[in-house]
């Protein structure tokens, strides 16, 4: 099998089996875009029943959600690779997506087979691209989940999430449930605060960005994801007291791991397993994902376990619109 490698968007374009922009189809799909169906009522693409709708690539295209740099993750999704590759019987290549959307339309145009997309743009790629979310990374005793925290510096005069008011505040990208959703539907509903009214808002662009920003006083206050805050203080990227916590949410289901829905059935059902029979201990995955707690792959489904997630963009008043 071929080596994991970062490659370009070109070369991906060149390797990646896509498929036609699909027309709209007579069935039930609930809020799918209409190129999809949900006969089933799980809220998730169904597989095509027709044989020519599906594909089986020599060579799958695997993207990680772009929280960080690419590089790191690259070297930390190595071994879960090869395992991929090896239960698979196809080559493996890892794309370093820039953004959400370019994540998602990856998704959309067959250029993507394989990817873990962040909380917040799960039901955009769901509803928009065809994904089929089945999985998500959890601690030992099954428990899972992240914090928004929005965080300000120690000699930035902030100390309440009050404080922030006339100021500047950071988010990450507006399909981010943690870098922007879940902190504009917080400090809209407990505090008051509306973005353009009571702060500035910026967009950094990436958690890792408005963390580091904020470390560096670039950003007196920023929302972000605390597990990303964890990997980078363990990795020393930051020290714990370059940054302070003045609030933390309740816990949100993190990234999710899925198929594009036109994978042949064989191929989604071994790409599932090879998820659930990864074994973690002493793996690359392990060295990245374990500072944060995680040691596993846990079966979960999109129904229920982003139904906060949902609600918290219907808050917000976000609609699932497909370009």
């Amino acid at each position: 099998m071929t080596k994991h490698h970062l490659m370009g968007a070109a070369a991906i374009a060149a390797l990646a089996f896509g498929i036609t922009p699909a027309a709209a189809q007579d069935c039930e799909r609930g809020a799918l875009d209409d190129r999809y169906c949900d006969a089933d009522g799980d809220m998730i693409a169904d597989i095509p029943t027709d044989e020519s709708e599906l594909v089986d690539p020599d060579t799958l295209i695997f993207a990680y959600t772009p929280v960080e740099d690419p590089a790191v993750y690259e070297a930390a999704w190595a071994d879960f690779l090869a395992h991929l590759e090896e239960a698979t019987g196809k080559d493996v290549v890892f794309f370093p997506v820039q953004n959400n959307a370019a994540q998602i339309e990856a998704m959309r145009s067959g250029r993507l087979h394989i990817a873990g997309f962040n909380t917040g743009s799960n039901p955009l790629a769901v509803n928009c691209a065809g994904f089929r979310p089945f999985t998500i990374m959890a601690a030992d005793d099954g428990s899972f989940g992240y914090e928004m925290e929005i965080i300000t510096h120690p000699d930035s005069g902030i100390s309440t999430v009050e404080d922030i008011k006339g100021g500047q505040m950071a988010f990450t990208s507006e399909t981010s449930n943690s870098g922007f959703k879940a902190p504009s539907a917080i400090l809209s509903s407990e505090f008051g605060m509306t973005s353009g009214t009571d702060f500035e808002p910026v967009f950094s662009g990436k958690h890792d960005n408005s963390i580091l920003g904020v470390a560096n006083q670039d950003y007196p206050a920023a929302a972000i994801a605390n597990t990303v805050k964890t990997r980078m203080t363990e990795r020393g990227v930051i020290d714990e007291g370059d940054v302070v916590t003045i609030y933390t949410s309740q816990t949100f289901p993190t990234t999710g791991y899925g198929t594009a829905h036109n994978l042949a059935p064989e191929l989604q059902d071994a790409i599932r397993e090879a998820f659930f029979s990864f074994d973690w201990e002493g793996t690359s995955l392990e060295e990245e994902f374990g500072k944060g707690g995680e040691s596993q792959f846990i079966e979960m489904n999109y129904q229920d376990f982003w139904s906060v997630i949902r609600q918290i963009d219907e808050a917000n008043g976000v609609s699932y619109e497909c370009s």
